[in-house]
C-alpha cells in the first residue's frame, strides 16, 4: 500500500505540479490536504499549459481519482471554473473521479475583501489576497461555513449572517464592496448544484483506497518553510504544509505513509514579504527570473530569486522527514559562468548549518557560499549521463549537502524533460 507524500521543500513554487503529474502515471488517487486557491500548480503536457489552483495535479491522468481534502479551504467559484475547464478537454467526465470533502471550509466573498484590506495596511505579509487567511480564521473561531452547509440552505443562511455580523466592524470600510446576503445565497447555492455530484467523505474514501492496496499520492501546496507552525512566522501561509500536516488534514494515520519526497529548485525563490538570505537583487537575480519564468501562476507577481539555500533545505527535510528530493529547473541555470550554493550561515559569530526560523535572526544571517563552474545546456535524452559533467557534479554536491538522494531531476517544463532515478510506485 504505497502512500507517498510530496511537499515543497522551499518557500513554494518549486514545481510541485509537474512532479506530481509525473509521479501519478502509476497512481490511483491524488489528494490535496491544505491551502486553497492561493496555490498555483503549472502542468505542461505536449506543449499545452494547464494551471490548477484547487484541483490536484493528478487531474490530467484519466485513471486517477482526485481528492480535495478536509483541511483545504475551497472557493466554490474557482472550483466550478476548474471543473468546467477540465471537462471541456475531456477530463472529469466521470464524476467519481473527483471527491470534494463535505467537511472542507469555504472561502466567502467577505474573506477575499478582508484579505485585500489587510494587505493595504501595516499588517501586510504578502498574501495572494484570495481570502485564505481569513477563511482559516473563521474556521478556527468556529464560525466558518463548510461545503455541507450548502445543502442545508437554512443553516447556510444562519451561519452566513452570523459570520458577517462578527466581521462587520472590520469590514465597515468596505461596505460598498460587500454583496448582500441574498446575492451570496443565490450565487453559492447555484454553485452547489454543480459541485454536488463530487461531494463526499474524502477521509473515508482515502482510507478505503489505502486498505485496498491502491497507489495514493498526497500533494502539498505552498512550501514547508511557509508552514503556519514551523515556517518564518509571520511571513507564512495559514495551514500546515509539512508532511505530518497531510495526516491531520486528510484524516489518515501517520503509520500509513510509505515515503516523503521533497521538491526543490536548483535555485531558490520567494513570493511576497519575509527574509530571504540568498536573494539576488541585481542582474543575476533578474536573469534567473526571466529564464525560469518566475512569475506567480496565481497572482502574476514577479518572484524574488536567489541561490540554492542548503541550511533552509535541511530544515525542511527535518520538519517533513523528507527521504529523497526531486530537483527542478536545472536548465534555468544553464549558460551561467558560475553557480553558487549557500552551505551555511554566519550569525553573530556562530556558524549555523540549519536555518533559524525567527525572521529577525534570519534577516541578520550572512550566507556562506560555495562556487561551482556552470554548464552550457541540459537535456534529458541521455539520462543522467547525458548531462554536462559540471551539472552532474553540482547535483552530487546538492545531494551530499542535503543528506538525501535525488530521485528526480527536471531539465524543462514538459513531461519528457525529466530524469527519474526512483519512483514511489514501482
Amino acid at each position: 500500500m504505497p502512500v507517498a507524500v510530496v511537499v515543497g521543500a522551499q518557500w513554494g513554487d518549486e514545481g510541485k505540479g509537474k512532479v506530481v503529474d509525473l509521479l501519478t502515471e502509476n497512481a490511483d488517487v491524488v489528494a490535496r490536504w491544505a491551502g486553497g486557491a492561493n496555490a498555483g500548480h503549472t502542468l505542461v503536457v505536449n506543449g499545452q499549459k494547464y494551471i490548477t489552483h484547487l484541483m490536484p495535479s493528478g487531474v490530467l491522468r484519466p485513471q486517477v481519482t482526485c481528492v480535495v481534502g478536509e483541511g483545504m479551504v475551497i472557493d466554490p467559484k474557482v472550483l466550478v471554473e476548474e471543473i468546467r475547464a477540465f471537462r471541456d478537454v475531456g477530463l472529469l467526465s466521470d464524476s467519481s473521479k473527483l471527491i470534494v470533502s463535505r467537511r472542507a471550509h469555504m472561502t466567502m466573498p467577505h474573506h477575499r475583501i478582508l484579505d485585500g484590506l489587510r494587505e493595504q495596511g501595516p499588517a501586510a505579509v504578502g498574501s495572494t489576497k484570495r481570502g485564505i487567511g481569513p477563511t482559516y480564521e473563521s474556521k478556527a473561531a468556529r464560525t466558518g461555513l463548510r461545503i455541507d452547509d450548502l445543502y442545508r440552505p437554512d443553516r447556510f443562511r444562519k451561519r452566513l449572517e452570523a459570520n458577517m455580523q462578527l466581521l462587520a466592524p472590520v469590514l465597515a470600510e468596505a461596505k460598498d464592496q460587500l454583496p448582500s446576503i441574498e446575492d451570496v445565497m443565490k450565487d453559492y447555492l447555484a454553485l452547489a448544484e454543480e459541485i454536488a455530484p463530487y461531494v463526499g467523505d474524502a477521509s473515508r474514501f482515502i482510507n478505503e483506497q489505502i486498505s485496498a492496496g491502491k497507489n495514493v499520492l498526497l500533494e502539498g501546496a505552498q512550501g514547508v518553510l511557509l508552514d503556519i507552525d514551523h515556517g518564518t512566522y509571520p511571513f507564512v501561509t495559514s495551514s500546515s504544509t509539512t508532511a505530518g500536516g497531510a495526516c491531520a488534514a486528510l484524516g489518515i494515520g501517520p503509520t500509513k505513509i510509505s515515503t516523503v519526497i521533497g521538491i526543490v529548485k536548483a535555485y531558490a525563490t520567494r513570493v511576497g514579504m519575509g527574509p530571504f538570505p540568498t536573494e539576488l537583487k541585481e542582474a543575476v537575480g533578474a536573469q534567473i527570473r526571466e529564464a525560469g519564468a518566475e512569475f506567480g501562476s496565481t497572482t502574476g507577481r514577479p518572484r524574488r530569486c536567489g541561490w540554492l539555500d542548503i541550511p533552509a533545505l535541511r530544515l525542511a527535510i527535518r520538519l517533513s522527514g523528507i527521504e529523497s528530493l526531486a530537483l527542478t529547473k536545472l536548465d534555468v541555470l544553464s549558460g551561467m559562468k558560475t553557480v553558487k550554493v549557500c552551505v551555511a550561515y554566519k550569525l553573530r559569530g556562530k556558524v549555523l548549518e540549519e536555518m533559524p526560523v525567527d525572521p529577525e535572526d534570519l534577516e541578520e544571517v550572512e550566507p556562506v557560499f560555495e562556487e561551482h563552474p556552470g554548464w552550457t545546456e541540459t537535456n534529458s535524452k541521455g539520462g543522467l549521463e547525458g548531462l554536462p559533467e559540471t551539472s552532474r557534479r553540482y547535483l552530487d554536491r546538492v545531494s551530499e549537502l542535503a543528506g538525501v538522494p535525488l530521485s528526480l531531476i527536471s531539465v524543462g517544463p514538459d513531461r519528457d524533460q525529466t530524469i527519474i532515478k526512483g519512483h514511489p510506485f514501482e
